[in-house]
């Protein structure tokens, strides 16, 4: 159970790798809620780091969120080493924890956000806890939405295609955004249309795309019902609102 306030939105942020950039897309998203007025909470469960080499996710979402880097990531889930952070914990000798441990620590603020993001470490399919990885905190978290981040250039259509199947498979909603995407780029515009020809919702992640996704999440009707996902079929969001 996350306790004992969830936002009136909440979203995932899962990536179909790491360093795809699920940070600076989660970041962007909370940014733009922010600067149209919406109150939003940002929370990486745990998270692994190398110091030295720039702020931590929990350190740029909580810049983006407006809110301490321990209230975004509990100081307990703060490993200095580069592995998924189960195994980070076992090579710093610390206590394994489960899924469970995980879900008990979200706190979220009172009175409810209009959108709460949890932004997860590594890929879709990278442990999390001794007990569980990406697809099974979602699992268990049921959010309204996963936007799951992928990079635009070679190897997009696989990897987007082999962790949609993933999502579909647990029957979670979900969106797909192509990280620095470049519309004069041939490659990424092909990706683009390839993919959204597979019959998946795909947003060009520019600042335009993700405005219109914000925009999109926070519409009064947008997590109203979804269709439960099929192999080429993502849930269809209502249209955009229209910038004032």
């Amino acid at each position: 159970m996350t306790g004992p306030v969830r936002p009136d939105r909440l979203v995932m942020v899962a990536g179909t790798a790491t360093e795809i950039g699920k940070t600076w897309v989660a970041a962007g998203l909370l940014e733009i809620w922010r600067d149209n007025g919406f109150s939003v909470a940002a929370r990486k469960p745990a998270q692994s780091f190398t110091p030295g080499e720039g702020p931590s996710d929990a350190e740029v979402l909580a810049r983006a969120s407006s809110e301490s880097p321990e209230a975004v990531c509990p100081p307990g889930r703060w490993y200095p080493v580069a592995l998924a952070p189960p195994m980070a914990a076992r090579r710093l000798g610390l206590a394994a924890f489960t899924l469970g441990h995980l879900i008990d620590e979200l706190r979220w603020p009172a009175p409810a956000a209009a959108v709460g993001v949890v932004e997860t470490a590594g890929g879709l399919r990278s442990p999390q806890a001794e007990d569980g990885d990406v697809l099974d905190l979602a699992e268990a978290l049921a959010p309204d939405l996963v936007i799951l981040v992928a990079d635009a250039g070679l190897g997009a259509i696989n990897a987007v295609r082999l962790s949609t199947d993933a999502l579909v498979g647990r029957k979670l909603p979900f969106v797909v955004v192509l990280n620095r995407y470049d519309p004069a780029h041939a490659l990424h515009a092909e990706n683009l249309h390839w993919l959204r020809h597979d019959g998946l919702e795909v947003v060009a992640g520019d600042a335009e795309g993700l405005y219109q996704l914000a925009m999109r999440i926070t519409a009064p009707q947008a997590m109203a019902a979804h269709d439960q996902p099929r192999r080429t079929s993502s849930p269809k969001l209502p249209p955009a609102a229209k910038r004032s």
